[in-house]
């Protein structure tokens, strides 16, 4: 946990990031997590992934936006990646996840109006476009007005996906407040370095909090989405799945690109619909940082690579 706060919270650190994206190495360990840089690297991904029946949410890497150009910039970078991806004729098995932080919700003067303006015409192109978005949940301070969004975008376009963290103490009445007929969630367990006021601190509290938020939107009759590569979480999804006789496309499994690849084409194979969260662009400095904390595995493969490399 230690190793895991301190990863977190470099990923917030302006110098940090000056040092570690300006470090050649690294490009060898980012490619194993990022898609790319540019949105045919992305399209790319998305084309690979497609004959082995895995879904894809693309997300246009950027967050903690300062200023309404860069804002617009990345409603713009979401406009062109679902005008990419129409001809591949994937609809509902190709969405997009977006963060409301990279459309200006954190701007100190209309933030959150800002980023629901700007989300809002994604929205609809993925609508037309025969898929969805998904909001994604960032820190603790976000969550009441990304739900806010979420629900007022759900009011003309319902299949808007939800994101919940299991390390928060809130989310399971959360998750009972979103198990609802037609409401896609995806719950993970949280990749942010988060105060003990708001958010467990033990592996095995957020473990235990997963399995209870997992279990409410099992039973419910929303569209969960599993955000996870805990194989006791992942059986335990196909065991309530099959308690509450779920179809097999009334749920589904999410995964990280680049992370347990054979087990999301084995998933898939044996019949569990499988989406892949595929990230792209350039700032992808704060999404590294997090899959760096996730697992210790990741660290090691890092500093091999630096290793191998120097």
């Amino acid at each position: 946990m230690v190793l895991q706060k301190a990863l977190l919270a470099a990923s917030r650190r302006p110098a940090l990031r000056r040092a570690v994206t300006g470090t050649p190495a690294t490009r060898r360990v980012v490619d194993r997590f990022v898609a790319g840089e540019s949105l045919d690297d992305a399209i790319a991904a998305v084309r690979a992934l497609a004959p082995d029946g895995i879904a894809v949410t693309l997300d246009h890497l950027g967050e903690d936006v300062t200023d309404r150009a860069q804002a617009l910039r990345t409603r713009d970078a979401y406009l062109a990646a679902l005008e990419a991806l129409a001809p591949l004729r994937l609809g509902p098995a190709a969405e997009v996840s977006v963060k409301l932080s990279a459309f200006g919700q954190a701007l100190p003067d209309g933030g959150h109006d800002l980023a629901l303006e700007l989300v809002r015409p994604v929205v609809e192109a993925a609508s037309a476009a025969g898929t969805t978005v998904t909001l994604d949940m960032e820190d603790h301070r976000t969550v009441d007005s990304t739900l806010a969004a979420v629900a007022e975008l759900r009011k003309e376009h319902p299949a808007t996906g939800a994101v919940l963290q299991s390390m928060l103490h809130r989310t399971v009445d959360d998750a009972k407040a979103l198990a609802v007929s037609g409401s896609r969630v995806r719950l993970v367990k949280g990749a942010y370095d988060e105060p003990e006021s708001v958010a467990h601190q033990r592996k095995r509290d957020v473990d235990a909090a997963y399995r209870r938020s997992l279990e409410i939107l099992m039973s419910g009759p929303g569209y969960p989405m599993v955000g996870s590569h805990d194989p006791a979480m992942l059986q335990r999804a196909h065991e309530l799945a099959a308690q509450h006789s779920r179809a097999a496309n009334s749920w589904e499994v999410q995964m990280l690109y680049g992370i347990r690849p054979d087990e999301q084409r084995r998933l898939a194979a044996a019949g569990t619909r499988v989406r892949a969260y595929v990230p792209y662009g350039a700032d992808w400095y704060g999404y590294f940082m997090r899959r760096l904390a996730e697992r210790p595995a990741n660290v090691a493969f890092f500093l091999r690579s630096l290793a191998t490399r120097s």
